[in-house]
């Protein structure tokens, strides 16, 4: 297995994962605008996209979406509250989407993702956990957390996500990437981040 991290252009700069199994099969998390980067880096290492794997359903995650969807025929997992149709939840009602589930984690050859429902951000938000790596999208940042005061942000429901995640037993130097920013661990995050101090 290897993961590839495609930095986000401006404005938004999303962090943008490919992730390869040693069969040459791939998911990528949060495509934001990079569609044409990805099918450039499938075809630059002989892969094939099965799977996209969605941290929240966000405009700026989710903008190459559609594309990439249409050329491979691939899976898209999303949370069903985070595909509305609408400009901040872009993706339409009839893209045949994947539920995520915590009982089940999502396999792909070599790879295996655990996923974890953390509300806050939106209501759709996802941690997804790759070996000691976790694609935490707009949960968690160095620092900091996500926004909550758009549409589908809940306050509350953010701090129950912290305090969820702070009980799942996970390794201290569990490396979190997020979906913008530097990535940090989860030690860090405990002993720095504001947002898990309460």
């Amino acid at each position: 297995m290897r993961i590839l991290h495609l930095k986000g252009t401006a404005p938004y700069k999303v962090n943008c994962f490919l992730i390869i199994s040693d069969k040459g099969r791939a998911m990528v998390v949060d495509p934001g605008l990079e569609a044409k980067r990805i099918n450039d880096l499938l075809e630059e290492n002989g892969a094939e996209l099965c799977m996209i794997l969605l941290t929240h359903g966000h405009f700026d995650h989710v903008e190459g979406v559609p594309a990439l969807a249409a050329k491979w025929g691939c899976m898209v997992f999303l949370d069903p509250a985070d595909q509305q149709e609408t400009p901040l939840y872009p993706l339409p009602k009839d893209l045949i989407t994947l539920p995520y589930s915590e009982e089940t984690p999502i396999t792909l050859d070599d790879i295996t993702i655990r996923c974890w429902h953390t509300p806050g951000h939106s209501e759709g938000s996802w941690l997804l956990g790759c070996e000691d790596l976790v694609f935490c999208g707009d949960t968690i940042f160095e620092r900091s957390v996500g926004r909550t005061d758009l549409e589908g942000g809940d306050p509350a429901k953010q701090k129950q996500s912290i305090e969820k995640i702070k009980g799942l037993g996970l390794d201290p130097e569990t490396q979190l990437l997020p979906g913008h920013g530097p990535f940090t661990t989860l030690g860090n995050e405990l002993s720095s981040n504001p947002y898990f101090m309460f």
